[in-house]
């Protein structure tokens, strides 16, 4: 057997491509489940039960989305233009980092600045923090042709280090009793809670928000055009007149910010404070929504139910039966995999020799 590359993709195989993958996944799932000694219907039944069945549970899957659209959306435009961002995990703590030196280390004082100024510096160097961590990478593989994925990816564990270092040092909440966590963000400067008593907040407007700008960004503009172009062909782009190196930083800019506002958000929508454990890997996560996605700025919000619904409905499972919460990470680890393979199979096919 060989692999032969298709003349045309198909519309409809691009739209079951991830379809069929998850379909694959559940059935690789259930055969963990049912290795585990668990009835495989009420294990599924619970799963989704917890993650949708009530408006507590709804609230709850929301609010686990907010933070990987936005490191989807992070994945999916550096995707697009083939620059691998693996770091959105370390830009996500960079934004959550820079959003309490904003927003927290000015403890109780009064400050002159109006609220929604310091909200938006809060915001603003949230974003900052996470593009200039990926534009680093980004010019050394446009000028030098290091591996962005390698670069990226050892910049998380480096950022994770600074971010101990500043909870055990000058961000330090100094009534935490010991705990290492960063002082509390200001009141005043986080999200408003969309339904009473849940944890669901405004977050998730500006996540969608900045969904649909992203989509509007790869469609209707020059810059979405330069994108889409570089992650066709990059020479042929460049011989047809697209600014390589100048597109890649923007993307760059453009993919750090995103993962940098997730961390803000994070911070100002639901924890209130850095801590080495805010993120379960959202960075990680928003690779496998990104691919689940196919790339789409509006498949990314439906990817990141889907992926947050397995996380939250995989604890209420685990309790009702047992079943290691665990495999709720099988369950995104196969998905990803599943769809690199459904998509490579719209691209090509199998002959036999």
């Amino acid at each position: 057997m060989r692999l032969e590359k298709r003349p045309t993709q198909s519309s409809v195989a691009l739209l079951l491509a991830p379809l069929g993958a998850i379909a694959v996944t559940l059935v690789i799932s259930s055969l963990l489940v049912s290795w585990a000694g668990a009835p495989i219907a009420r294990t599924w039944g619970l799963l989704l039960e917890g993650a949708f069945g009530s408006a507590f549970a709804w609230s709850e899957t929301l609010t686990r989305a907010i933070p990987l659209i936005l490191t989807g959306l992070a994945a999916t435009v550096a995707f697009k233009a083939r620059l691998f961002n693996i770091g959105a995990e370390g830009q996500l703590y960079a934004g959550a980092l820079a959003a309490i030196a904003v927003g927290g280390m000015q403890g109780s004082q009064d400050l002159s600045a109006p609220v929604w100024v310091l909200f938006a510096l809060m915001l603003l160097a949230a974003a900052l923090a996470g593009a200039l961590l990926l534009l680093g990478p980004a010019l050394m593989k446009a000028h030098l042709g290091v591996d962005e994925v390698v670069t990226t990816l050892l910049l998380n564990f480096i950022v994770l280090l600074l971010v101990s270092a500043m909870l055990d040092g000058p961000m330090k909440d100094p009534a935490a009793m010991g705990w290492p966590q960063s002082v509390a963000l200001r009141s005043e400067l986080e999200f408003a809670r969309l339904l009473d008593r849940t944890r669901l907040h405004s977050g998730l407007l500006w996540a969608i928000g900045l969904a649909l700008l992203l989509w509007v960004v790869f469609e209707h503009t020059v810059l979405g055009f330069d994108i889409r172009a570089l992650g066709a062909n990059a020479r042929a782009a460049a011989f047809a007149g697209v600014p390589v190196t100048r597109t890649v930083v923007l993307v760059a800019l453009l993919s750090g910010s995103l993962a940098g506002l997730a961390g803000a958000i994070e911070v100002a929508g639901r924890t209130g404070y850095v801590t080495l454990d805010m993120s379960p890997g959202y960075g990680y996560s928003g690779i496998v929504v990104a691919m689940l996605a196919g790339l789409h700025p509006m498949g990314v919000i439906a990817a990141s139910i889907f992926i947050a619904g397995v996380l939250v409905g995989a604890d209420s499972m685990s309790r009702a039966m047992g079943v290691p919460t665990y495999l709720a990470d099988v369950i995104v680890a196969v998905s990803l995999l599943c769809v690199l393979v459904a998509t490579l199979l719209t691209q090509y096919r199998l002959r036999r020799k």
